[in-house]
């Protein structure tokens, strides 16, 4: 399978070949995924939106704690798959899942007070904008964890730069700052860790 194939299967997944990557992404990236959950500091009142919830692992450990959680992603299959997955949740209004973009979330302002996302922000068109969608929805003083793996970390991967966007830590801090957030941290539990999260508030 070439770097081309996985690269458009992890930016738009689709099929069988999407669920299969969907899985093994949630394999490779379970720490990064169980340190973010940690640092979004779930409670039983939140409502939380996850952006680009692909696989879908994120999205069952909010589910568990939180009292209501939306899940977006711009590929049509990964939403019908969590409305599957998840149907339960759905039924009895403890979740719902929409097939959208970052830049244009289908949500008034102030619907949530907590956002996540994992390795999405290589595929987004403008992190400013991504950013500022994120702040319009959520409500003052909102959490909003960011987890990607730097721009060193992934070009090492060498997937084409026409699908993957690598990010300096640098520039995600500058876009979440421009966009209105504060109190910006960059978290990792050790130093040597190769992924980042970043941690910022409405």
């Amino acid at each position: 399978m070439t770097p081309r194939i996985i690269a458009r299967q992890l930016s738009w997944p689709k099929g069988l070949l999407g669920g299969l990557i969907g899985r093994l992404m949630n394999w490779h990236n379970a720490s990064m995924n169980a340190f973010v959950v940690r640092q979004l500091d779930v409670k039983p009142s939140d409502r939380i939106i996850e952006i680009g919830f692909g696989g879908g692992v994120i999205l069952g450990r909010l589910i568990e704690g939180a009292a209501f959680v939306c899940g977006v992603d711009r590929s049509g299959d990964m939403v019908r798959c969590a409305g599957s997955r998840f149907s339960g949740a759905v039924r009895t209004g403890r979740a719902d899942f929409k097939e959208a973009n970052v830049e244009a979330l289908p949500f008034a302002n102030e619907s949530f007070a907590k956002a996540c996302t994992v390795n999405t922000i290589y595929f987004w068109r403008s992190l400013e904008a991504g950013f500022r969608e994120i702040h319009r929805v959520l409500r003052p003083g909102g959490r909003l964890v960011v987890g990607f793996l730097p721009k060193d970390r992934m070009d090492r991967l060498g997937y084409p730069s026409d699908i993957f966007t690598t990010r300096e830590p640098g520039d995600v801090i500058a876009a979440l700052s421009s966009a209105g957030f504060t109190a910006v941290s960059l978290e990792r539990p050790e130093p040597a860790t190769p992924w980042n999260a970043i941690v910022a508030l409405r």
